[in-house]
């Protein structure tokens, strides 16, 4: 059967990718960001995996205030970088697993969840700065990315969005989804966004290192008690924007301590920066118990 060995937890702030795509990453400023993810790479290219479950928000690529899913999975066989309004990211197309997600959509929908299915869309910095920072720099002309990503948005941009809760069982139902596929496949599950930050009103350019250190200390030790934190103290602690860090509890609900009596996940590598841009990154790697 197919199984999640590792969860992956990352900031998708568009300036890392700008920093990448203009060859920025030695500059002063951006180094000690990059180097905090040079052991997640060679993480990566130690621990391969057969498919990535990376869960992100649009940003008003794909979807628009006309049209915004709570949930929904992409389940086409490739997805083009997004133009964000100056022009495409000079990345690799993501190759997506059809046969995989539509089996995915079809547990997580059979477990009571309303998951819209997506067969065309474009990815943006949500979902390619995150394989840009685990991967390295990969032109889009030659390069590729590892292994084929199956994206899954969550709405945290228009309220009223899901609950950590929910989140985090949609994570548990996932995991179901991904034990019944009858194919041998290594997967790992992304959760990205966040941490802390605001990007307008008074407070715009907040950044709380104590709160964010504490979700990474929760996340890892007591995830299931992380789940029931309302949306307010996310609002209130980690800025307007700290509410994409429900996305992280799909990720955390997929691991197997959660699904049962299993000991709690690994972590391989813990790194936190401030500031890349106007945003606190907050990156973490779980490895599952064998």
């Amino acid at each position: 059967m197919a199984r999640i060995t590792a969860s992956v937890y990352t900031s998708h702030v568009p300036a890392i990718g700008a920093a990448m795509d203009l060859g920025r990453t030695r500059e002063p400023y951006w180094q000690p960001l990059f180097d905090g993810f040079a052991p997640s790479r060679q993480w990566l290219r130690d621990n391969p995996p057969d498919v990535i479950l990376l869960v992100y928000n649009d940003h008003a690529s794909a979807f628009s205030l006309d049209f915004i899913p709570t949930f929904a999975i992409g389940t086409a066989a490739a997805f083009a970088p997004a133009d964000e309004g100056w022009g495409p990211r000079p990345v690799p197309t993501v190759f997506g697993h059809p046969e995989f997600a539509s089996h995915i959509a079809q547990s997580v929908i059979q477990q009571d969840f309303d998951l819209t299915i997506v067969n065309k869309m474009d990815v943006d910095h949500g979902l390619t700065v995150p394989l840009s920072l685990m991967c390295g720099e990969q032109d889009a002309a030659s390069g590729a990315w590892p292994c084929p990503v199956i994206p899954i948005a969550v709405n945290v941009v228009q309220y009223p969005v899901p609950s950590g809760q929910r989140c985090f069982d949609l994570g548990r139902a996932i995991r179901k989804a991904v034990e019944s596929f009858d194919e041998d496949l290594n997967v790992q599950i992304w959760g990205t966004g966040g941490m802390s930050h605001q990007l307008q009103g008074a407070r715009a350019g907040l950044i709380n290192r104590d709160w964010d250190q504490r979700f990474l200390d929760l996340l890892i030790e007591n995830p299931t008690g992380l789940a029931r934190l309302p949306h307010i103290d996310y609002v209130r602690e980690a800025g307007s924007e700290g509410i994409e860090l429900v996305m992280w509890l799909i990720a955390r609900g997929a691991m197997g301590d959660v699904a049962g009596p299993a000991p709690r996940p690994r972590v391989n590598h813990r790194f936190y920066h401030v500031p890349a841009s106007n945003t606190a990154v907050g990156h973490l790697i779980l490895e599952d118990a064998p």
